[in-house]
């Protein structure tokens, strides 16, 4: 799962592998539909359209970035107190569908034919985000969505705190930077009054978060006013002062940090708290599924689309998770015995959530077996790609206040210019329940070749438009990473039978989500009913499978871009080794992949056949 920097905010075909060539299945949903009609390689540019498209691309970068007030903060931008108070105003609304009127009015008068191919799949990508992005402000949508503007998993609630810390992407380094950020603390209690007012116009309509939802949002806030206001990240801006801040400012901006603290931000959060625990819970919906809701059904089919790229239907969907948590298992059966075990499928589950060899004893034993696979990752990394990420990597524990609610692991991305690392986050709480044998696989997905390679090379390429280099799909960033995972066979990481047991176990989750998030938003599935399915068919633990659950429910259809972004990317790679043979080459086919930013599929799909088209048109190199 990757935690950019900006909220936010997967595999049928199986990787060829240099030890063992791993057989292809029939592809079980349809190939996406080429991005547009074919056009010529080299078609003649009229320069007009080409400076009119990057003019339109610059201009409307900058009116999202005044449309955003979250994405500024985490680029660490200094923002106004106004601006913030904009979050979930319905005048942010209506300014952002004006904005992609706009857009997408002036897109429609450039001549895409007429464009390099360069410029060509930057309009394909800015008019299929704009075209997705046009679909979720409807009214329609927007009714379904702005009464419900945060919940527990990656709520603007449990954000803001590390948004507004000394570790924040944001500079403290003069006064005016402490002022601003004592005003942006001074502002918070009106953005929560803004969103319980929104959530108030959901209790009217029957637009609401499952009880599960809120109950856990009351909890994450109990949990960040159990934090004496002292010792809170909201006083680390004033815990170590630069250099540049005189000493009487000291005094006085310790004071103003404090007295903001426990007059406004502490108080906001216990009037939240208090909201959600005595109104909003009796109204919230009972039952976790998006079908349960007015309107959930378009809901869910949107947001599949949304994070799949693809016009998908969630029973087929369901339909193939199914048939791939029936495969896996069979691979899962021949890895079991070599580890030692005899017995059914399901006792090995069992046996494993007890073995201590498969669990870390310690933190710090978790951490050094991911930094031994990042070694290992950065000593072969060059046989696989051409580029290499500028920006640092680090390995850390998610902070305690947040490990209960998160999964085994995530990725927060670095600054573009190297300045701030990219972290690759792993989650210590309930250790007894993490697996040393997921170790391998996760790093590789959440940290390098993974999410890191993907959005780091992606932000370093300037020559992006910036839509490019910080945006993205699902499908595509999550796609990579477990494309990533797979990886692991070429590199030789999964000839340890632990480690191979780790990485079907962690495909098998993704097989899982797409029987599970179908299951609990367009069948009635319980939350009960989801973990119980994943307990049976997987040897994850108790902790990370009710966390899984619970991510499904607040983020629905996001889990199943995995498995449909990774079958995309796997399946181009077979396409392309069939159609090249010995020309193939693996750092070449990532390259592609990988330096055009995030791509939606179909526009992903269209590169690799134009790359292909033009490698086939190369002379044969003679050996």
């Amino acid at each position: 799962m990757v935690r950019p920097v900006r909220l936010l905010c997967a595999s049928v075909l199986l990787a060829l592998s240099a030890c063992a060539v791993r057989q292809a299945p029939p592809a079980l949903l349809p190939a996406p539909a080429p991005a547009s009609a074919p056009a010529p390689l080299t078609p003649p540019v009229r320069v007009g359209d080409a400076e009119a498209l990057d003019r339109l691309f610059i201009e409307d970068a900058r009116s999202e970035q005044a449309l955003d007030p979250l994405a500024a903060l985490e680029r660490g931008e200094r923002l106004s107190a106004e601006r913030f108070a904009l979050l979930f105003t319905p005048d942010l609304t209506r300014s952002l569908r004006a904005a992609n009127a706009d857009a997408l009015e002036r897109l429609s008068h450039i001549d895409r034919a007429a464009l390099d191919d360069a410029h060509r799949i930057s309009y394909d990508v800015f008019r299929a985000d704009k075209l997705d992005e046009q679909a979720q402000l409807s009214p329609a949508i927007e009714a379904l969505t702005a009464p419900r503007p945060f919940n527990h998993f990656g709520g603007f609630h449990v954000e803001f705190p590390g948004l507004v810390s000394a570790d924040s992407a944001m500079p403290l380094e003069t006064l005016a930077d402490y002022e601003a950020r004592l005003a942006l603390d001074r502002a918070l209690p009106h953005v929560f009054d803004t969103a319980i007012a929104r959530f108030r116009e959901g209790m009217a309509s029957g637009v609401t978060e499952p009880k599960l939802t809120v109950r856990n949002m009351v909890a994450q806030i109990d949990g960040i006013l159990a934090q004496p206001p002292a010792h809170s990240p909201f006083l680390s801006p004033v815990r170590a002062f630069p250099h540049a801040i005189r000493a009487e400012d000291r005094v006085r901006l310790t004071r103003a940090f404090a007295d903001t603290t426990a007059h406004d931000i502490y108080p906001a959060y216990r009037r939240l708290r208090d909201f959600l625990a005595n109104e909003y819970l009796p109204a919230a919906r009972e039952d976790v599924g998006l079908s349960a809701m007015p309107g959930g059904e378009r809901l869910y089919r949107l947001l599949v689309r949304q994070h799949t790229t693809l016009d998908l239907d969630p029973a087929a969907v369901h339909r193939l998770g199914v048939a791939e948590v029936a495969r896996i298992q069979q691979e899962m059966l021949q890895v079991k015995t070599e580890l030692g075990f005899a017995g059914p499928l399901r006792g090995f589950f069992d046996a494993i959530r007890v073995d201590p060899r498969f669990h870390p004893k310690t933190a710090e034993e978790l951490a050094r077996g991911f930094e031994a696979v990042g070694r290992k990752v950065d000593a072969l990394a060059p046989r696989y790609f051409l580029h290499l990420p500028r920006t640092p990597l680090l390995v850390q524990a998610y902070p305690a206040y947040r490990a209960q609610y998160e999964a085994g692991g995530s990725y927060s991305q670095g600054a573009a210019d190297g300045s701030r690392p990219g972290v690759f986050y792993f989650n210590t709480y309930d250790l007894k329940s993490r697996f040393l044998s997921g170790v391998t696989t996760l790093y590789l997905h959440e940290g390098a070749p993974g999410h890191h390679f993907q959005i780091s090379l992606a932000q370093e390429n300037a020559a992006l438009p910036d839509f490019q280099r910080f945006g993205g799909n699902t499908a595509y960033v999550e796609g990579w990473a477990l494309y990533a995972e797979t990886l692991g066979y070429e590199m030789g990481f999964y000839k340890d039978p632990m480690q191979h047991w780790g990485t079907l176990d962690d495909e098998m989750l993704r097989a899982m989500r797409l029987v599970v998030d179908t299951g609990l938003h367009t069948q009635g599935w319980s939350r009960e009913q989801a973990i119980a399915y994943m307990l049976g068919n997987s040897g994850m633990g108790r902790s990370d499978a009710t966390a899984e659950v619970e991510r499904y429910i607040a983020n629905p259809g996001q889990a199943l871009a995995y498995k449909i972004g990774a079958l995309t990317i796997q399946r181009l790679r077979h396409k392309a080794e069939a159609a090249l043979g010995p020309r193939f080459d693996i750092r070449r086919f990532h390259d592609q992949v990988l330096m055009s930013g995030a791509l939606p599929l179909p526009v992903l799909e269209a590169k690799i056949d134009r790359w292909i088209a033009r490698e086939q048109d190369q002379p044969a190199v003679s050996p």
